[in-house]
């Protein structure tokens, strides 16, 4: 169960992630998180650099959907304004909505990446679905909610659990 939790690929930030090697990799469609992510748990825009990023992005031809388990409200006013599609109240990890995400992207398993800051639903739930997993720092830990917090304790406790295994 623990090798669930283990993303492919860890990184500091979104912007660390390297676009051309997804692409090499076969990747052609990205499944996001929102919250903490992309940007602040209650940040209500995209910043400049994630406007930048997403262009980047979508100009090596990899198309985007963020999938999240906050509510229509706080994902709409994110997503709309960028045009980006998005998937609200997703209850990741479980696997309804990466199978929405990946209709709206056109993409299968293989050429499906998963981005988020959360072992428990971002990554746990890419990798029951076979997706490319990669797992960025939360951008802010102060604003987040009552589960997010919890989900936070158990990933302490699975990573201290890994690392006596290894």
């Amino acid at each position: 169960m623990l090798n669930k939790l283990v993303p492919r690929q860890s990184v500091h930030t979104i912007y660390d992630i390297d676009i051309e090697n997804l692409w090499s990799f076969g990747v052609r469609g990205i499944i996001t998180d929102l919250d903490n992510t992309l940007v602040g748990a209650k940040d209500p825009h995209a910043t400049p650099e994630l406007l930048e990023w997403l262009k980047k992005v979508q100009q090596k031809g990899l198309k985007v959907v963020i999938v999240s388990n906050n509510h229509r409200g706080r994902v709409s006013k994110f997503a709309e304004p960028i045009g980006i599609p998005f998937i609200y109240r997703a209850k990741k990890p479980t696997n309804a909505s990466f199978h929405k995400a990946m209709k709206l992207l056109g993409t299968s398993a293989r050429q499906t990446a998963v981005i988020g800051d959360q072992m428990l639903t971002d990554v746990l739930g890419g990798n029951r679905m076979g997706l490319y997993t990669i797992l960025v720092k939360p951008i802010s830990v102060t604003d987040e909610g009552f589960f997010t917090k919890i989900n936070r304790r158990i990933e302490k406790l699975a990573l201290s659990m890994m690392k006596k295994e290894s």
